[in-house]
C-alpha cells in the first residue's frame, strides 16, 4: 500500500479533537519531541492513542509509512486499527501498527542474513522450543527429569528480555543443568540457526543487534519513521526498552502511553523503572496526566488513589471524576472462606435481584488457586460463571493430573487415568511399552495396571522398563494400603510427592510453576472436606458436568493479573489477608519493590469496578490442608475511612459457623466465646488491624483458632501454648495443632513439625 498524506481541514476543527477533554487534547497535540502521557486506569487511554496517531496525518506531519505504533497485544493493536480505520474511513493494512513481536519480525526479514537467518526463517512455538532443548540436554547427559527443560527455556527468556546474548552470560552461575545453562544457550542459538529458526525472544534480540553492529540500517529506520507511538509502556522490558531508545535517539518524536500505577508484570520481566526515568532519558520530555476517570464513581477512585499513594515508585497522579460518588467501597470482615465464598455468591444474587447483569459482575482474586471455593459455592447455587485468563480449576492440567492419580489409586482398573499419568513425570516409558501392555491386557481381559503387574515378573519386557512398571504398581499397591489407616487427603499428598509429580513442578523455573505447585496445594485442601476419596472423586465428577455451561450471562471469576484492561458495573475482592495479598513469595522475593507491585495490584483491582467494589478478608483460612489465622491485609489500613464502609460478620458468623460445624469436631465452647469477640473488636473500625492483632493476648487466642477447627482436644493431648518435650528433640512450645499433627518451637532445634503420640506435655 503506498503511502499518502492527508492534508489538514480548514476552518473547522476536526471532530475526533472537539471530543477529547483537556489534557487528553494537550496530549494529542504535543506532536514534536518526546511526550509521556501518564494515563490512568479509566482515562481514555486508547481514544488518545488513536487520535495523536489520525492528528499526526491530518496535520501532514507524516504519512502513514513514517510512523511506528507498538502496542503490546494483537487485540490492542486491532482496537487502534479499528478506531483509526473508522476515523480515516479507508483501510489501515500495511502501516507500522501491532505488537512489538510483530514488528521486530517485520523489519528483522529484510536483513535476516546478518544475524545468520534467511529472510523466510520460521518462529518456533513453545512445543518445538522445549523438543529442542530437549535434544541439547540429551546430548550433554544431563538427566531432563532433575533440569526440565521448560525450567531452562525460562531462563534462556529471561536472559533474552534482559537483551543478553550468549557471551554476555557465558559465566552466570546456575544449578540447573549442572550449571552448563550458558552453554545450552549457546547451542540452542545455534541449533536455531542451523533450523532457519527463532523464538520469539530472537525477534527483538536479533533486530536489536543488528542495529547496534549496523549504524546504516539503524540511518534508514531513523529516516523512515519520524514519529513513534508506544502502549502500556509501563510494561516494557529491557530489550523493548533498548529497541525503542535507538530507533527513537535520533529524531526523539517518540510518546509512550503508560501508567506506572498498572505495572504489574514485574513477574514476567517488565521494568517499572523504563517509564520512570523517561525524563531522563528524554530531557526536556512533555509529561501530560490524564486523571479524569470515566469509568467508576467517586468513592472507588478515591479509595484506589489514597492505597497507590502509598508507594515510592512512582511519577504521581489523582484520579478524579465529574460522575456522583456512589456508594463506598464495602470492607467485609468474615470468620473463614467458605462463610466468604456464601457471603459472595449471596451479594451476586442480590445484585442479580436488582437487575444487574451476570455479565456485569466479577470475583477478581490474587491468585488461581483461590478460584475453587468460588467456584464450587456458584455451582452449588446454579449461578453460571467463566473462569477468564485460565481454565475453571478442575480443568486445569496440573489438576486433571493429580486428580488421574486419585482415580486410579480409587479404581484400578480406570485404564484412562493409568494412561494418563504412566509417563508423568517422565519416567521413560513410551508409546510403544504402553501399546504392548495394552495389548496384554485386552488379551488376558484385565486392567493396564494389572496389566504392568503382571508383565513385571516376565521377560516380556526390557529390565530397565521392567523396573520401572515394577515401582509404580508397588507404589499404587502400597498408596492403596495407606488409605486404610490415614486420612486420604495425606495420602494423596504422599502420592504427589512419592510419584515425582510435586517435585516436577518444583523443579520447574517457569513462571506458572508456583502457582501450579498452590493449585495442587489447593486441591488437598478440597480432598479435606470430605470423608472418603470415593466421595470426592464423585464431587469432582459433578462439578465437571455442572460446569458445562451454555448460560449467556455469567459471573467473571479471573485473577487480578488477568483484570488489566477489563471493567465490571461489581467487582468482588475476596481474600485481602496478609500472606496473600499481598503474596508472601512476592515480598520475599523481591523486598519493597514486591510490596509495591503487589499495592498496584490492589489500584488495579479497585478500579475495574464501576459502580460498586466489595472487599473482603477472613480471619480463618484453610491452606493447604492446614488452618491459618489470617491478618487483614496491610492494604486494607489504607484505605481512606470517609470513602469505604467497614462490616463485620465475624460474631454472627463465628457461632454460626461452629454450629455448623460442630459435627466435624471443631467444638469447645469457651474458646469460641473467647475468638468470636476478640475478632469484632479487631474488626470494629480499630486504627490499625496490623496492631490490634498484634495486642497483648491476641496472638495467643488468635492461633487458638487453629486447635478450635483441627479437633476437639481431649485431657493430656497437647494444645496451643503447652510446653512439651520430645524424646529426639528436646523441649519447645507448641504453635500449632493440625489433627495429630503439632509445629513445636523446640529450644534448641528451632521449628519443626511432630507427631503429637512422640511429644508429652510437661508443666
Amino acid at each position: 500500500m503506498s503511502d499518502f498524506a492527508l492534508a489538514p481541514i480548514p476552518h473547522e476543527e476536526p471532530t475526533y479533537l472537539n471530543k477529547l477533554n483537556p489534557a487528553q487534547r494537550a496530549a494529542v497535540e504535543a506532536l514534536d519531541g518526546p511526550v509521556l502521557v501518564l494515563a490512568g486506569a479509566g482515562t481514555g487511554k486508547t481514544r488518545v492513542l488513536t487520535a495523536r496517531l489520525v492528528h499526526l496525518l491530518m496535520t501532514g506531519k507524516a504519512m502513514p509509512g513514517q510512523v511506528l505504533a507498538v502496542t503490546f497485544t494483537n487485540k490492542a493493536a486491532g482496537e487502534v486499527r479499528n478506531r483509526v480505520g473508522h476515523m480515516l474511513g479507508r483501510s489501515v493494512e500495511g502501516w507500522f501498527l501491532g505488537t512489538f513481536h510483530a514488528l521486530a519480525a517485520r523489519l528483522l526479514r529484510p536483513h535476516a542474513e546478518l544475524v545468520g537467518l534467511k529472510p523466510n526463517f520460521t518462529i518456533l512455538d513453545d512445543d518445538d522450543q522445549t523438543r529442542l532443548i530437549k535434544q541439547l540436554l540429551e546430548a550433554e547427559n544431563i538427566d531432563d527429569k532433575k533440569s526440565p527443560a521448560r525450567a531452562l527455556l525460562a531462563v534462556i527468556s529471561r536472559w533474552k528480555d534482559r537483551g543478553l546474548l550468549p557471551h554476555d552470560v557465558a559465566h552466570e552461575k546456575s544449578q540447573l543443568a549442572d550449571g552448563k545453562v550458558p552453554k545450552i544457550y549457546a547451542a540452542y542459538q545455534q541449533r536455531l540457526l542451523e533450523l532457519n529458526a527463532c523464538d520469539f525472544g530472537d525477534l527483538l534480540l536479533h533486530h536489536l543487534t543488528i542495529l547496534r553492529k549496523h549504524p546504516d540500517i539503524l540511518a534508514e529506520l531513523h529516516n523512515r519513521f519520524r514519529y513513534i507511538l508506544v502502549d502500556e509502556y509501563q510494561d516494557t522490558n529491557t530489550v523493548q526498552y533498548l529497541w525503542l531508545r535507538l530507533l527513537a535517539q535520533e529524531r526523539k518524536n517518540i510518546c509512550c502511553v503508560g501508567d506506572e500505577d498498572q505495572s504489574i508484570y514485574g513477574w514476567r520481566g517488565a521494568e517499572v523503572g523504563n517509564i520512570l526515568r523517561f525524563e531522563e532519558d528524554f530531557p526536556g520530555a512533555t509529561v501530560v496526566r490524564l486523571e479524569e476517570n470515566y469509568r467508576s464513581t467517586g468513592h472507588i477512585l478515591a479509595s484506589a488513589s489514597h492505597v497507590i499513594a502509598n508507594n515510592s515508585m512512582r511519577l504521581g497522579k489523582t484520579l478524579w471524576t465529574s460522575a456522583d460518588m456512589g456508594d463506598p467501597v464495602r470492607v467485609e470482615s468474615l470468620w473463614d472462606g467458605e462463610e466468604e465464598a456464601r457471603w459472595v455468591a449471596d451479594e451476586v444474587e442480590t445484585q442479580q435481584r436488582k437487575q444487574t447483569s451476570l455479565n456485569e459482575i466479577a470475583v477478581m482474586v490474587r491468585a488461581g488457586f483461590q478460584t475453587r471455593a468460588f467456584e464450587e459455592r456458584f455451582i452449588q447455587l446454579g449461578i453460571p460463571y467463566r473462569v477468564l485468563v485460565g481454565a475453571r480449576f478442575y480443568e486445569r492440567a496440573e489438576i486433571r493430573d493429580a486428580m488421574a492419580y486419585m482415580r486410579l489409586l480409587n479404581s484400578p482398573d480406570d485404564d484412562l487415568a493409568f494412561e494418563r499419568i504412566i509417563n508423568t513425570p517422565k519416567r521413560g516409558i513410551g508409546p510403544a511399552a504402553i501399546q504392548q501392555l495394552n495389548i496384554f491386557a485386552k488379551s488376558q481381559r484385565i486392567s493396564l495396571l494389572e496389566s504392568a503387574t503382571r508383565l513385571v515378573e516376565t521377560d516380556e519386557l526390557k529390565p530397565k522398563l521392567r523396573q520401572t512398571l515394577r515401582v509404580f504398581a508397588e507404589n499404587f499397591a502400597r498408596w492403596r494400603g495407606l488409605l486404610q489407616n490415614i486420612p486420604h487427603a495425606e495420602v494423596a499428598q504422599i502420592v504427589l510427592d512419592d510419584s515425582g509429580y510435586t517435585g516436577m513442578w518444583q523443579l520447574d523455573k517457569s513462571p506458572e510453576a508456583p502457582g501450579r505447585l498452590d493449585n495442587l496445594k489447593e486441591l488437598i485442601s478440597a480432598m479435606a472436606e470430605f470423608d472418603t476419596l470415593p466421595a470426592f472423586l464423585e464431587h469432582v465428577s459433578l462439578v465437571l458436568e455442572a460446569t458445562s455451561s451454555n448460560e449467556a450471562e455469567q459471573v467473571s471469576l479471573m485473577t487480578l493479573h488477568g483484570a488489566k484492561g477489563l471493567e465490571f458495573d461489581i467487582v468482588f475482592l475476596p481474600g485481602w489477608e496478609e500472606d496473600i495479598f499481598p503474596s508472601r513469595r512476592s515480598i520475599d522475593e523481591n523486598g519493597t519493590a514486591g510490596l509495591e507491585e503487589e499495592r498496584r495490584l490492589a489500584y488495579v483491582g479497585i478500579t475495574r469496578a464501576k459502580k460498586r467494589a466489595f472487599i473482603s478478608h477472613v480471619a480463618n483460612r484453610l491452606l493447604y490442608g492446614s488452618w491459618v489465622n489470617a491478618l487483614p491485609s496491610r492494604f486494607l489500613e489504607e484505605l481512606p475511612e470517609p470513602h469505604i464502609i467497614r462490616h463485620s460478620a465475624i460474631g454472627n458468623s463465628a457461632n454460626a459457623g461452629m454450629r455448623a460445624s460442630s459435627s466435624r469436631g471443631w467444638g469447645d465452647e469457651p474458646r469460641r466465646e473467647k475468638i468470636a469477640p476478640l475478632w469484632q473488636q479487631i474488626q470494629a473500625g480499630q486504627p490499625s488491624f496490623a496492631k490490634a492483632s498484634e495486642a497483648k493476648g491476641a496472638s495467643r487466642l488468635i492461633e487458638g483458632r487453629a486447635t478450635v477447627v483441627a479437633t476437639p482436644r481431649r485431657e493430656g493431648e497437647p494444645n496451643i501454648g503447652d510446653r512439651v518435650t520430645h524424646e529426639k528433640f528436646g523441649t519447645g512450645i507448641v504453635r500449632r495443632v493440625d489433627h495429630d499433627k503439632l509445629e513445636v518451637a523446640f529450644e534448641k532445634k528451632g521449628v519443626l513439625k511432630v507427631m503429637a503420640g512422640f511429644v508429652k506435655v510437661v508443666s
